[in-house]
């Protein structure tokens, strides 16, 4: 079996994926779990916190710590009913929300952290945030979205003005004192065809040139009732829309933005994109889905980032609905088989893997984030349609965390694991002659370390001194039976 070991360049997508993990409709999925059953990395996984440190009941989640009888609405609590953002000022860097985070590193992809925020905080809960997040490399924070909206509560507690200055006085703060971290503003955008200014322009122009990130949230199907009503035909509760609608608006959000940029581009994003099963079904869905998909490769170059909402929901709006019975349970709905061939597997929403100079080893490894790595590639020679294809970590590897390649699919190897079966990824997919392996070295941990190297923000890195080693079997290890038992 040949083995040629080249370095491995990493490189963005023409269009990202990145994926919601848990929010007030949904719990946390671990990242094996997902890994195992979409069989890629996704560039960053988006979790759901929100942030009301005066506020009576803090931190407890709003739903349980001020649970009544009269909620009607998902947002009618006193702050927003998200997990609760367990850091920030008096809060602890080891509890549940960074373990989250961690995960999700390790699992080589980014953190977007959604994050709704009492805009009454003073400068030192925002300092404390950003030092939270410095540990974490290319974090990407979306501060206080769908921010022309009236349903959260920090649209409830300030004018949209103050909401907008907010933002900017955030967004500042925390690039200040975490430079690893680019801020997202999401805000309603161009919400009508003939539209020539976005959702309340004179207040939010100025949170424009003030994120590193545009984006507007764009639902091709929505039950906003959930769970308080049926969606029923006739109802005021949800809506449906086409597919022009949905994909014109978003794009003549970017072109608004743009203009209110002084004409400079800035990196767009769907931070949200769905289209729920509650309006359309299981089949539509797919469908909408893959009309939208189409849509955008026909019109290259303006977005760069769609976050599908979510990965198990409690609703429809999921990859999977989480069994009432056991939330710890997912039921696969038509859409995650959709989602994962035809946009997760596409080339257009895939990073790039290029090869690069021969490689001696011990070779240092960097990993700068999701779409900015250096791993390495080798090069197998195969027999045919292998019946055992393991992967051996050994020695100096033993310890190490990895997420490698073998004919497509993707695997996570966690430090102390020593062999991992690969064979899932021949089972729908023919070996071919020559299989390039790839391999990435993503933080152990899930945390860079920032009083190491000096670009420690950003880059974490490691040392490969040995190789993997592979079983790879073209056949059962016994072919015949034993014709008689010895005790016969």
């Amino acid at each position: 079996m040949e083995q040629r070991i080249k370095r491995l360049n990493r490189g963005p997508a023409r269009c990202a994926l990145d994926l919601g993990d848990g929010s007030e409709r949904g719990e946390y999925v671990d990242q094996d779990y997902i890994l195992n059953r979409l069989g890629r990395p996704h560039r960053a996984v988006t979790l759901m916190y929100c942030y009301y440190p005066l506020d009576e009941g803090w931190p407890g989640r709003a739903s349980v710590v001020h649970a009544h009888d009269d909620v009607a609405f998902a947002w009618d609590y006193p702050y927003d009913d998200y997990f609760p953002y367990t850091g920030g000022l008096n809060g602890s860097p080891d509890s549940e929300t960074f373990e989250k985070m961690q995960d999700i590193r390790r699992h080589g992809q980014d953190v977007l952290l959604t994050l709704t925020i009492d805009p009454h905080v003073s400068d030192e809960h925002l300092v404390a945030i950003a030092k939270d997040l410095r540990p974490y490399g290319r974090v990407l924070m979306r501060i206080n979205h769908e921010a022309t909206g009236d349903w959260f509560s920090f649209n409830k507690r300030c004018s949209y003005r103050e909401v907008a200055d907010f933002f900017v006085r955030a967004s500042r703060i925390i690039r200040e004192n975490a430079p690893n971290v680019q801020t997202i503003i999401c805000m309603g955008g161009i919400e009508a065809l003939d539209a020539k200014e976005i959702t309340k322009e004179a207040e939010f122009a100025q949170t424009v040139p003030a994120a590193d990130i545009w984006s507007v949230d764009k639902y091709m199907a929505l039950h906003w009732g959930w769970p308080y009503d049926v969606a029923e035909t006739g109802g005021n509760s949800h809506a449906r829309y086409s597919i022009d609608f949905t994909y014109t608006t978003a794009k003549n959000s970017f072109l608004r933005f743009k203009e209110l940029n002084g004409g400079k581009e800035k990196p767009m994003y769907m931070s949200e994109f769905n289209a729920d099963g509650d309006v359309v079904g299981p089949y539509d869905q797919c469908l909408m889905m893959r009309q939208f998909v189409e849509r955008l490769k026909q019109d290259d170059g303006w977005l760069k980032g769609i976050s599908f909402y979510q990965f198990r929901d409690k609703g429809r709006l999921g990859l999977e609905i989480e069994d009432p019975n056991n939330k710890q349970v997912g039921i696969e709905q038509p859409i995650l088989k959709a989602y994962r061939d035809e946009m997760l597997n596409d080339p257009y929403f895939m990073p790039t893997d290029e090869t690069a100079e021969e490689l001696a080893l011990p070779a240092k490894l960097r990993w700068g984030g999701a779409e900015d790595a250096e791993g390495i590639a080798l090069e197998l020679s195969l027999e045919g349609d292998p019946h055992y294809f393991e992967v051996y970590f050994e020695d100096d590897l033993l310890p190490g965390n990895f997420i490698f390649e073998v004919n497509g699919r993707w695997f996570y190897k966690a430090p102390g694991v020593k062999c991992i079966d690969c064979m899932s990824a021949f089972f729908d997919k023919k070996a071919p002659e020559k299989l390039t392996f790839k391999l990435y070295a993503p933080p152990a941990t899930g945390k860079n370390d920032i009083s190491g190297a000096e670009d420690g923000d950003i880059n974490y890195y490691s040392e490969i001194k040995s190789l993997p080693r592979f079983r790879i079997l073209y056949a059962p290890v016994e072919t015949q039976a034993k014709k008689t038992l010895e005790h016969d």
